[in-house]
């Protein structure tokens, strides 16, 4: 009696996932695509830091080793990597994150505008803007500029209350006003803290003044400005010449 021919069954290991012909779907070059695609990209190496202005080269060759020189010979920064050599322990801190938009003839484009304060918690404190379609470049490009607009902060001991001739807090009452946001940043003895808002606290704080009394007027919602604002007082205090920097 003859028996019933039966059709040949391909392998199981090469169904699915295996070394499949062109048409196959988890072999072939269709396949080893998909599989080479899903590997995650490697990043190239940190590029050395080649220095494109005067300033950078001096840095670089250890000429200039200290921030003070630069901000006593009124010298421009004009690269963020000084900033981070000379000040290797500088913070950041989002002061916010909103949307804008702008009209053109092709629609509306929405980007992000982040605002970022850096400072060394000793002297030395900076903010920065910037624009971008994605939330993390534009902290990145903020915070880069925020080294380049870094700013020196006069500190003292000006309230008649303590008279201790330390550096907590501002040595006179200063002003600073930045559109409708009007800052005063008004000295105060040891132990009073930083009696003021979120966000002048932030500033103050990466400045390294630890105890100031503040009034504010004007449209203080405006969380930019109102950073703007203290900065400015801060630069303000440079404009007059104390008792104390007639030694200098």
């Amino acid at each position: 009696m003859a028996q019933p021919i039966t059709a040949p069954t391909a392998p199981r290991g090469r169904s699915r996932g295996g070394g499949g012909g062109p048409g196959g779907r988890g072999g072939g070059e269709r396949g080893g695509d998909r599989r080479r695609r899903s590997q995650p990209e490697r990043k190239p190496p940190a590029e050395e830091w080649n220095p494109r202005t005067w300033l950078g080269r001096q840095v670089k060759e250890g000429k200039i080793t200290s921030i003070d020189d630069i901000f006593s010979m009124s010298y421009r920064v004009k690269e963020s990597q000084i900033v981070d050599i000379l000040l290797p322990d500088m913070k950041e801190e989002v002061v916010e994150i909103k949307m804008v938009q702008k009209q053109t003839d092709a629609g509306q484009q929405s980007r992000f505008k982040a605002t970022v304060l850096v400072g060394n918690q000793n002297g030395y404190v900076g903010l920065g803007e910037a624009k971008n379609k994605e939330i993390g470049p534009a902290i990145r490009k903020a915070i880069g500029l925020a080294k380049l607009h870094l700013i020196p902060v006069k500190r003292g001991c000006g309230s008649w209350e303590c008279n201790c001739g330390g550096n907590h807090s501002v040595p006179y009452l200063v002003l600073g006003k930045v559109g409708s946001t009007q800052v005063e940043v008004i000295p105060a003895p040891k132990g009073v803290g930083l009696a003021c808002a979120d966000t002048i606290k932030l500033v103050l704080k990466l400045a390294g003044i630890k105890d100031v009394w503040t009034r504010t007027k004007g449209e203080t919602r405006t969380t930019a400005n109102l950073a703007k604002g203290v900065l400015q007082a801060l630069r303000e205090a440079y404009k007059v010449m104390s008792v104390s920097d007639w030694e200098r």
